[in-house]
């Protein structure tokens, strides 16, 4: 395996890491990355082949298991309790119990609401040059998990602040300052939800906490501290990585001048696909392996660490051709935005629906859309997202 060095926060990876996958993907399926002493693989298949192995797994061994400081403890006991950090047979139960409530039937009755409040955030944009992110791309995935989970919607500049902070946390960039932020907003965010969650108890509603309160399989509930990571996970989750996407996702439209028919009720399923593979919001994952495990010609060992790194596997050319090229009519194939296996993303059906009935409203009620300011991304790898993203109308 080839040794290559690359810091995540330098300039040009952040705007473009697309060259650096390549240059990896040169190497074969996995390669060394120096920046984070980690074997990483921009492959689709193994990076496939690893999501579905259960000899590979989120949670750290437990004689690997890391000493946390006692200023992070609060972040981290919301983390002990998430389903995205856990394995069977804890990771089975408290997915069965969040998927009786979160159900497909619940997900599309919000079609008329993302519908509506498309409109409504249309109708609110500034006139002249304005972000998309501030006034449309937040504003709409917040909004709606927040009405989903049955959370004032006055609550959501909270929210959105709390997330970013505790987001930061996977940030390459992460900084004692960031640290501090994220405790203090982990903290905020806890003691909301548990006094909010009590509420709900002696007055339950049509929402998703009330059904995640009355959630049981084989007799068991979720526990107070279980409820609380859930949606805080489902709260974070559920609009964070939407942002980016809606950022990204418009850029590319433009950039790439999409025809309209592209965002017609027969293509835009397929046109979201190639907005989820071309330029996603997560880029990088991480597995530890549970036992000797070989993945195309490499073994793991107990202990080992592995990076899927997910915006090189959705261009890797054994999969796609001209990956590096965005066609909306490409004919779909599964990509690993969403993950795959036993952690394939819960939310992922709701991320599609905003995605397939924004952005052909967006794209019709503005004629002459087009970018006013040259886009940048942040600097926020292992997430892949715009700073900010100016547009006008003609």
């Amino acid at each position: 395996m080839q040794t290559l060095h690359q810091s995540p926060t330098d300039a040009a990876f952040v705007q473009n890491p697309y060259l650096f996958y390549d240059r990896a993907r040169s190497l074969g399926p996995f390669f060394h990355w120096a920046d984070y002493s980690m074997a990483c693989t921009p492959s689709a298949a193994a990076a496939n082949a690893i999501f579905r192995d259960r000899r590979f797994g989120r949670e750290a061994p437990a004689e690997l298991a890391p000493i946390i400081p006692g200023r992070l403890k609060p972040f981290y006991a919301v983390e002990a309790h998430s389903m995205l950090e856990l394995e069977p047979p804890r990771h089975t139960r408290l997915r069965g119990l969040v998927l009786r409530a979160f159900t497909s039937r619940r997900i599309a009755a919000l079609g008329p609401e993302i519908e509506t409040l498309t409109h409504q955030l249309i109708d609110a944009l500034p006139q002249g040059p304005f972000d998309l992110l501030k006034h449309f791309g937040q504003k709409l995935p917040v909004t709606i998990i927040a009405r989903l989970l049955g959370v004032p919607e006055s609550m959501s500049d909270d929210l959105l602040k709390w997330s970013n902070a505790m987001v930061g946390m996977y940030m390459a960039n992460r900084t004692p300052e960031a640290e501090l932020r994220a405790v203090a907003a982990t903290q905020s965010f806890v003691a909301f939800l548990r006094d909010y969650i009590d509420q709900r108890r002696t007055d339950p509603r049509d929402d998703l906490i009330t059904s995640l309160i009355a959630a049981e399989e084989a007799g068991e509930k979720l526990t107070a501290d279980e409820l609380i990571s859930t949606c805080i996970l489902l709260l974070n989750a559920g609009h964070e990585a939407t942002v980016h996407t809606i950022g990204n996702g418009v850029k590319t439209l433009l950039e790439s001048q999409t025809p309209l028919s592209a965002l017609a009720p027969d293509a835009i399923e397929a046109t979201t696909e190639e907005i989820l593979r071309f330029d996603p919001a997560l880029h990088m994952f991480t597995r530890w392996a549970y036992a000797d495990a070989e993945i195309m010609g490499h073994t793991f060992h107990r202990g080992d660490r592995v990076a899927l790194l997910l915006g090189a596997a959705n261009r890797d050319p054994a999969n796609w051709e001209n990956p590096d090229k965005f066609i909306p009519t490409r004919i779909a194939k599964p990509n690993v935005t969403f993950g795959a296996g036993l952690h394939f993303c819960v939310g992922a059906p709701l991320a599609r629906l905003e995605l397939q009935i924004a952005l052909p409203i967006l794209f019709n009620r503005l004629p002459g859309l087009h970018i006013a300011a040259p886009p940048a991304y942040s600097d926020v790898y292992h997430f892949h997202g715009l700073t900010k993203l100016m547009l006008d109308r003609f």
